[in-house]
């Protein structure tokens, strides 16, 4: 072992997109090099199972307590390491009394954000929790970090207001998972969307355009995340998100969507459904929102589409020619391979840990 790296992270192993598309993806190929990682999720198991769940405030403050209490003592003991890596935030709430801290301890954090988490967002979960947030911690945060990592421009050029030392690593599909297999035909083409019971909203969006589109072509539409989701007078297949068949469960996907409204929250997306749909060779559309424009090359590895009549059209497209969507899939599944993947992104992630730990040694000799 050549460095030892405390993981605060908000979440418990294997729950959390962005733990798992970034630092838990990573954490194999860190370890085969040396670095060995500790994780510290805020969340105790209790708080995870009632965290999103609506109402239950007593016990919620209850657990919540005690993970600040919990965090407290994780900091205390950040010495015993050589970095600290930082997942959006220490604490769920309150302003970053815990970040304070830990720049005090003189052992460097890198601060890594993949989400506009300096707008205010209000939770349909927890909405007057939200008072609770301090976004504009986020700011602090970025000025007290060693490095910033950065899942893309928009969340970069946030952080360059108070930090030069700043990357863009963008969210990676582990490629050994996600691969793209020879399946059986579906009796209707179905398009798909992967999402949660937060971002179903976002689909919604496009319910005219459903609408229109089944009034016009044959398909099944296949929700993930978001089981009570209908659209009247389309064929719709809702189902819970599960970790263990995540990746079967997107394989049937003739064609994956990705909605997003034009809005500053959207804008700070890594574009995460669009990368594990590609990355399966499933061809997308996407909103050209945010991110979304960098990954997807209009007609080129992808289809963006904004208006209603966009949407329409462009999956119409893809639903009359198999032999366009094996196209835009192949072409998708290369851009994940050379750009969006853990292997390509997890050494830069090395180097960033390796120069703020060689920068605080030079420091203190």
């Amino acid at each position: 072992i050549f460095m030892r790296v405390l993981a605060i992270v908000p979440s418990v192993y294997d729950t959390n997109p962005s733990q798992r598309f970034r630092i838990e993806q990573w954490e194999p190929w860190l370890r085969a090099r040396g670095v060995e990682i500790t994780f510290k999720p805020f969340e105790s198991g209790e708080l995870h199972a009632v965290l999103y769940k609506p109402g239950r405030v007593p016990e919620k403050l209850k657990l919540v307590a005690e993970a600040l209490r919990r965090r407290a003592g994780e900091v205390r003991a950040a010495r015993q390491y050589d970095a600290v890596y930082l997942l959006r935030e220490a604490a769920l709430l309150g302003p970053p009394l815990f970040e304070r801290w830990l720049a005090r301890t003189g052992v460097p954090f890198v601060f890594d954000f993949d989400d506009a988490v300096f707008v205010p967002y209000v939770s349909p979960s927890n909405g007057y929790l939200s008072y609770l947030k301090f976004p504009g911690k986020t700011r602090a945060i970025c000025r007290m970090a060693a490095h910033v990592m950065a899942g893309n421009q928009y969340l970069a050029d946030y952080a360059r207001q108070v930090n030069d030392r700043v990357t863009i690593v963008p969210t990676t599909i582990d490629t050994e998972k996600y691969t793209v297999e020879a399946r059986a035909e579906n009796d209707v083409p179905v398009i798909g969307w992967s999402g949660s019971y937060s971002t179903a909203q976002h689909l919604a969006t496009l319910t005219n355009a459903l609408r229109r589109l089944s009034e016009r072509e044959r398909f099944r539409l296949r929700v993930i995340g978001a089981q009570d989701f209908r659209i009247e007078g389309v064929d719709v297949e809702a189902m819970p998100w599960r970790s263990e068949s995540e990746v079967e469960d997107l394989r049937p996907f003739d064609i994956g969507i990705m909605p997003l409204p034009a809005d500053p929250w959207s804008r700070g997306k890594c574009g995460l459904k669009a990368l594990q749909y590609m990355a399966l060779g499933v061809p997308t559309v996407c909103s050209p929102v945010g991110v979304n424009s960098e990954i997807i090359r209009d007609g080129e590895t992808g289809l963006l589409a904004s208006t209603d009549d966009e949407w329409v059209e462009k999956l119409s497209g893809l639903l009359r020619s198999a032999d366009e969507r094996a196209r835009l899939g192949r072409a998708g599944r290369e851009t994940v391979e050379a750009r969006y993947s853990a292997t390509v992104q997890a050494p830069r992630v090395l180097e960033i840990f390796e120069s703020v730990v060689l920068r605080e040694s030079a420091k203190v000799a």
